[in-house]
């Protein structure tokens, strides 16, 4: 069985998938680029504060489906730069100050919209 997973505090999907799903004990989140929920507008500020919109709209699904970024046990990170990696990780620490979840970070060529970062989780249920 699995659950759909929806809030209107993180942004709508962009194309035919969910939020999340939670099935069996955990949740998995799609992956986040960093849309501000309120104005559906990409963040373009700095990739750091992409990331920390990402994460925030990550932290709002995980909520939403009764689970939290302490639950967290997985993580990926996709930069369009791998120069990029410290900015992006500054921000990530302040998410996860202790037991961070495993993670991998990967380089690609695009992600949707022109974000230069999008986060995906796996987090337990509470």
């Amino acid at each position: 069985m699995k659950k759909v997973i929806l809030t209107n505090d993180a942004p709508s999907p962009i194309g035919p998938y969910s939020q999340a799903i939670v099935s069996s004990d955990f949740v998995f989140c799609s992956g986040q680029v960093g849309i501000d929920p309120r104005t559906n507008d990409l963040v373009k500020a700095s990739v750091g504060e992409e990331t920390r919109q990402c994460l925030e709209n990550l932290r709002a699904v995980l909520k939403e489906a009764g689970s939290s970024m302490d639950l967290a046990v997985r993580a990926t990170v996709y930069l369009t730069d791998l120069n990029h990696f410290k900015e992006m990780n500054d921000v990530y620490r302040e998410f996860f100050p202790s037991a961070p979840p495993a993670r991998a970070t990967v380089e690609v060529s695009k992600l949707a919209l022109g974000a230069r970062v999008e986060i995906d989780i796996i987090a337990a249920l509470k």
